[in-house]
């Protein structure tokens, strides 16, 4: 059992951790705080948490120690503050974009700001336990990754981690649900405006393709993702579907069998790809409330192009859940735990 806070708990993100962190066996649920919000009751905010949580929000400025926060601050905030949460935390896991990037040279370019703190850098691990499982054993400052960006590296990463992904411009449209936005209001939010839309807002430089570069720069590869994103009047999810000429001929059976190798063990991920019905590859609608990731794929064996689809729920694997499973494996807990909910079908 291990002393938990959130800092930052008014958002979503810090709404779905608390949901997730109330029925964990293993955590006791110190402190929740928000300056907006401090001495107001926590279900105020999050009306879903009615009777299950008595707790008041706390100003950041009354924390007390435990052993481990959860920063669900907005971006810019956690890598001015670093120092001082890591006297209050023994380790921290952070889901704001401050500590996601291993090079400080990169922030100017993609967050347009310097970091304030880049020593910590090198030293914060990249919270997908997929990727980076053994690092995070040991890790005392975990950053969590991008919903978009996760989306898409999990979809990738067993082509480059076997080395078959040897083309070098890999192209990428993500599609991403209202909530990936937060619950600051604004024009693009405003019902009238974001109902039954279907917007690009960033064709070109996205900031969460610096994270798919980075995680996806491993044996040998230096891959250039063309990414791509657009937002749907879905609250929730995302799908990502990336496009890849290949250089060698593949079937899909060796496809298949890369794809089951490489996450077989992983509880979290799918491999989906079916013979029929509606549902024959990812789709983020049965995903919501779930921590699971789903994988498929659809090859054109005349033009040697390979599509991969990877589906998600934006504030769980994207966010909330993937910061929950790294806690688990930090601490050396089954990784399903308090993560088991399968999603809804219909929503």
């Amino acid at each position: 059992m291990i002393t938990v806070s959130i800092i930052g708990g008014s958002g979503y993100t810090g709404g779905e951790t608390l949901r997730l962190l109330l029925n964990h066996p293993m955590v006791q649920l110190n402190q929740v705080t928000s300056e907006s919000y401090s001495g107001k009751y926590v279900h105020a905010v999050h009306p879903n948490l009615r009777g299950m949580n008595p707790k008041k929000f706390v100003s950041s400025s009354h924390l007390e120690k435990a052993d481990l926060l959860f920063l669900c601050l907005p971006h810019g905030t956690s890598m001015n503050r670093i120092e001082e949460f890591l006297t209050i935390g023994t380790r921290i896991i952070d889901l704001s974009s401050d500590f996601r990037l291993r090079s400080k040279s990169d922030y100017p370019v993609w967050y347009q700001h310097e970091h304030s703190n880049p020593d910590y850098l090198e030293k914060a691990v990249y919270g997908v336990p997929e990727l980076h499982r053994n690092e995070l054993r040991k890790a005392t400052l975990v950053t969590g990754a991008g919903c978009l960006a996760t989306a898409t590296i999990l979809g990738l990463y067993p082509l480059f981690k076997s080395g078959l992904a040897k083309t070098q411009h890999i192209f990428v449209e993500a599609k991403v649900g209202s909530s990936a936005a937060g619950n600051k209001f604004n024009l693009g939010s405003h019902h009238p405006e974001r109902s039954g839309a279907l917007r690009s807002f960033q064709p070109t430089r996205h900031r969460h393709t610096a994270e798919v570069q980075q995680e996806l720069s491993i044996n040998g590869a230096n891959p250039t993702i063309h990414f791509s994103a657009t937002s749907t009047d879905a609250v929730r999810g995302v799908l990502s579907t990336a496009h890849l000429i290949l250089n060698e001929d593949l079937n899909e059976k060796t496809i298949w069998k890369l794809y089951r190798q490489a996450y077989k063990t992983e509880p979290f991920i799918r491999i989906v790809k079916e013979r029929s019905g509606i549902y024959r590859y990812p789709e983020p609608k049965i995903l919501a409330g779930s921590n699971y990731c789903d994988v498929g794929f659809e090859l054109d064996h005349i033009e040697k192009r390979l599509v991969i689809l990877a589906a998600l729920d934006n504030l769980m694997k994207g966010a909330a859940g993937n910061a929950v499973q790294a806690m688990n494996v930090m601490h050396g807990w089954d990784e399903t735990t308090g993560l088991d909910f399968p999603g809804l079908h219909p929503i």
